[in-house]
């Protein structure tokens, strides 16, 4: 929104609705209600839908086909202007679609202003938001891509590399470093899944609503929505230019993007600490202290985290904004801009977090040693009883003795003989030492979906292949 001290004297050029008022708008009231400063974003959009749509009046006999012909080559050379930063940005215009249409009614006169038939801003700013909508889907798309094939590059180095399960934030099992990388990647994939629905939603073409009742003009809606390279169009005038549901889902997919980012930031940044020693964040990933000459901060892990809180934010004020509006618009929609400009911070941070992935080092032999302490296989040595027929509440009742007292002992499990298991129960067999050893137990969970090194070559096998046709 502007600031109202920036706002420059009116100049005489009257705005779009005028014509019922007999003053000018306050100055200050047009710095308020202004979103131009917003708008802007969008305007290479907004230019591309009104190409479409003067192709369409032309081609229905609405306008004649020179003044379409006209119209569209102004607006060529405006959205050439627009990317090459050179438009002339008028400092009153109330927003985008002022902005342009007053440039084009200078460049070609009263002809200019046909451009306008049969549309309404209402219309227009659903399309503009739409279209942007939909960069912003592929823009997302294409760095939840690139943090899982990332993860999956990872993975393919770690099949074999035992770490410490956590569960609570306390060491529980035994699983391989690969198994734990695709946990992350089948998030991801979800997300993409969400991603494409939405795309679904969003890609439908609200122009020819008009204001919220249609049009009297014969209009051809689906011919400007197969110029944009929209799939659908609008099936009631009233919710075309009312629906904002996807905004609302962009920034929910955005959202829950952004925290399973955040989870495998958070592990990263634990993770680099020397308290769990796991990974070092490569010097090109990572910053240092002003004052500390010993820091390595894992900067990328804990923006991408941080920014979480922004994305959830902005989902609840996107909802919070559509709970209490009747239909069909109102200018409350205008708040919509922020939120989903926002949403667009969120694919930055997983491309980050992509090349944090793709340059640390894994301390394979901290991550093993870390799980010979802490009785990580316990669970190991009850199936072991299990197996051998005793109930498995009992055998969690004989193992849990077991703990009890090594950990009292300052012991681990990792050592333990034959004959000091059969002292607790003597149905433990002569292969249960091997079996509480971290490797053994890792490679034991063969079960669908588990970290078997056999298994995890399967997910990834699997997991590749899905992600091939996006990765090329």
């Amino acid at each position: 929104m502007a600031d109202i001290r920036s706002v420059l004297v009116l100049q005489n050029v009257p705005d779009l609705w005028s014509g019922r008022f007999d003053r000018p708008l306050d100055p200050r009231i047009r710095a308020f209600t202004s979103s131009l400063d917003l708008d802007r974003r969008i305007a290479a959009l907004d230019v591309r839908g009104s190409i479409a749509h003067a192709h369409m009046l032309g081609s229905r006999g609405i306008l004649s086909e020179r003044d379409a012909a006209t119209i569209v080559a102004a607006l060529e050379r405006i959205a050439a202007e627009i990317g090459a930063g050179t438009f002339p940005w008028p400092s009153d215009a109330e927003d985008v679609h002022s902005a342009v249409e007053r440039a084009l009614r200078e460049r070609v006169g009263d002809v200019g202003g046909k451009l306008h038939t049969a549309r309404s801003r209402n219309d227009q700013i659903a399309l503009d938001l739409r279209l942007l909508a939909l960069e912003l889907l592929d823009a997302l798309d294409a760095d939840v891509v690139a943090l899982a094939t990332a993860l999956l590059d990872r993975a393919g180095d770690e099949i074999e590399t035992v770490l410490p399960g956590y569960t609570h934030l306390q060491r529980a099992q035994p699983i391989s470093l690969a198994h734990h990388f695709l946990a992350h990647v089948e998030a991801l994939r979800r997300d993409r899944e969400r991603i494409s629905d939405v795309r679904r939603r969003t890609a439908v073409s609200p122009l020819g609503a008009a204001a919220l009742a249609g049009s009297p003009y014969p209009i051809d809606p689906a011919a400007a929505a197969r110029e944009l390279g929209l799939p659908a169009t609008f099936r009631n005038s009233i919710d075309a230019v009312s629906d904002r549901d996807f905004i609302a889902e962009l920034t929910f997919v955005a959202a829950l993007a952004s925290v399973h980012a955040s989870r495998l930031a958070d592990e990263l940044v634990l993770w680099s600490s020397a308290e769990f020693g796991f990974i070092e964040v490569s010097d090109e990933h990572a910053t240092g202290s002003s004052i500390m000459p010993q820091k390595k901060n894992p900067d990328v892990a804990e923006l991408a985290r941080g920014r979480t809180g922004r994305a959830i934010g902005d989902l609840v004020a996107v909802l919070t904004t559509l709970k209490g509006l009747p239909l069909a618009y109102g200018s409350d929609l205008q708040e919509h801009r922020m939120p989903l400009y926002d949403a667009a911070a969120v694919a930055p941070a997983l491309g980050a977090l992509a090349l944090v992935v793709r340059g640390m080092r894994v301390d394979r032999d901290r991550m093993r040693t870390a799980t010979e302490r802490g009785m990580l296989t316990a669970t190991d040595l009850a199936d072991h009883l299990a197996r051998a027929g005793v109930p498995f509440r009992e055998a969690h009742q004989i193992v849990g003795r077991i703990v009890r007292e090594r950990a009292a002992a300052g012991r681990d499990l990792i050592g333990l003989t034959l004959d000091e298991l059969r002292a607790y129960d003597a149905r433990f067999g002569p292969e249960a030492p091997d079996e509480i050893r971290p490797q053994r137990s890792m490679a034991a969970r063969t079960s669908p979906g588990g970290t078997a090194p056999a298994r995890v070559r399967e997910a990834l096998a699997e997991a590749r292949a899905a992600f091939a046709t996006a990765r090329s």
